[in-house]
């Protein structure tokens, strides 16, 4: 028996046009609400990363500042050394530990130091004539100057011991010889014994030469004559 259809053939293509019609706009929706959910989403990140890019900019701009004052720091501290060394240069042109090395090299043998005092102390002011004319006047202003920062007297008093007298004029004479000291003369030499072996026990005076400037060659050579002098002892 042969089934019979009683729906009539539009009824059913319009059927089938409001499925494919409502298929097509829940496609449609879906893909909206994707594409809507991803600019939702894109535009949240661009603010995440314009809020992390304003957070850098504002780190680095604090870096740099930190970087500036670094650096003016570190030019402060270089004019700072530069004007300690100048200083340090001006008021002890001789470092102590050289002056020492050489007043022990030009120790005659079987002498020895017992006490050194270094003192620095301006120099004497001397009374001057009065300037003819204004560029005498320029001219003492400035030499005044220099002697207060350049031209210290340094003073050693030396003290120590030697077998006789012969070794004490020997280092008096060493010394006047030196490149660094002037004036040497001898202050007191008198006997003195210990165990029962008589010492001569001398002091001393001299000061160190004005304007006097040691090259690395002379500091080197100090040295070596300081280390030979410790070897031979």
């Amino acid at each position: 028996m042969s089934n019979i259809n009683f729906v009539p053939d539009d009824y059913i293509q319009n059927n089938e046009s409001c499925r494919t019609n409502l298929m097509y706009i829940f496609l449609f929706v879906f893909v909206m609400a994707g594409l809507t959910g991803c600019f939702v989403t894109i535009k949240i990140r661009q603010k995440a990363c314009q809020s992390q890019e304003k957070i850098v900019n504002e780190k680095m701009a604090k870096a740099h500042q930190a970087i500036a004052k670094f650096e003016k720091l570190q030019a402060k501290r270089k004019n700072m050394m530069k004007t300690a060394l100048m200083t340090a240069e001006l008021i002890e042109p001789v470092p102590r530990s050289i002056l020492l090395a050489s007043l022990t090299n030009d120790l005659p043998k079987g002498a020895s130091l017992v006490k050194l005092s270094l003192v620095q102390k301006a120099p004497k002011k001397v009374a001057k004539a009065k300037p003819k004319s204004k560029f005498d006047a320029t001219a003492d202003k400035k030499a005044v100057v220099v002697s207060k920062e350049q031209l210290l007297d340094t003073n050693i008093d030396i003290e120590g011991i030697a077998p006789s007298d012969l070794q004490v004029a020997t280092y008096i004479k060493r010394l006047t010889d030196s490149m660094l000291f002037d004036n040497v003369f001898l202050v007191e030499s008198k006997e003195w014994k210990m165990d029962d072996v008589s010492f001569r026990q001398f002091k001393l005076k001299t000061m160190l030469k004005k304007g006097v400037h040691l090259t690395s060659e002379d500091i080197e050579e100090i040295k070596m004559k300081c280390n030979k002098a410790a070897y031979t002892l």
